[in-house]
């Protein structure tokens, strides 16, 4: 089977209602993006920062998967399918993917604040004086702004042995993650789907499709089945 790699972003979730960090103007509630997903935000108020996150946990049990998410599921009837994704909910697990690598973390998980290898289902809210098995507080498990991305590393790896690499929702802005696109095979077939310019100078390399995600993919579909 052919190695189909998916790279995703905020795009694809917010068809499911899931605001962006970069929507409006990048304010939560008058507090910037730092005050609330950033190491600095966590030492400066760690309260603050548990309500942003819970805030996040809940609306996710609201929402669904959408048809960009299913469709990607199904491909693995055709493809050895990895998905790479840039967004912290469990959307495409929920829509039946089995291959997903979350490069910024998961947000029905938390971790102790002393080490990031004490890892907790969480579903509910995350509370001051909820422990770890080390007695550090409980933190969200997610890579935070000007935090290392462990899983680089990792997505690389899938991303150099991709046959077609899959590009949707995301504007490309967020490095290391962006910097994926380098690491691509000369003779691998690259598609994005993105309904706005990303300012990523694709060259002539790419097939571009300014569609949102949902759009993209049900006219993207049955091509790809064709190339299987």
């Amino acid at each position: 089977m052919k190695k189909l790699t998916v790279l995703t972003g905020a795009g694809i979730s917010a068809e499911s209602g899931i605001k962006t960090f970069r929507d409006g103007d990048g304010l939560w509630e008058n507090h910037s993006i730092t005050d609330v997903a950033s190491p600095e935000g966590w030492r400066k108020d760690r309260a603050l920062v548990l309500e942003f996150y819970n805030q996040r946990r809940r609306q996710l049990h609201e929402v669904e998967p959408n048809e960009a998410h299913r469709l990607l599921a199904e491909l693995e009837n055709y493809f050895e399918v990895q998905i790479i994704t840039q967004n912290i909910d469990d959307l495409h697990e929920r829509a039946g993917s089995t291959h997903i690598l979350h490069l910024h973390g998961e947000l029905f998980k938390s971790c102790s604040c002393n080490n990031k290898n004490l890892i907790y289902e969480h579903k509910n809210d995350i509370n001051i004086g909820d422990k770890a098995e080390d007695g550090a507080q409980l933190r969200p498990f997610i890579v935070w702004f000007g935090e290392e991305v462990p899983l680089m590393k990792e997505a690389t790896k899938i991303v150099q042995e991709a046959d077609i690499f899959l590009v949707i929702g995301t504007s490309l802005q967020v490095y290391p993650a962006a910097g994926l696109l380098h690491d691509i095979k000369e003779d691998c077939l690259l598609i994005v789907i993105n309904p706005n310019e990303t300012g990523f100078g694709y060259g002539q390399r790419a097939v571009v499709m300014k569609e949102t995600a949902t759009q993209g993919m049900k006219l993207l579909f049955d091509q790809l089945v064709n190339l299987a």
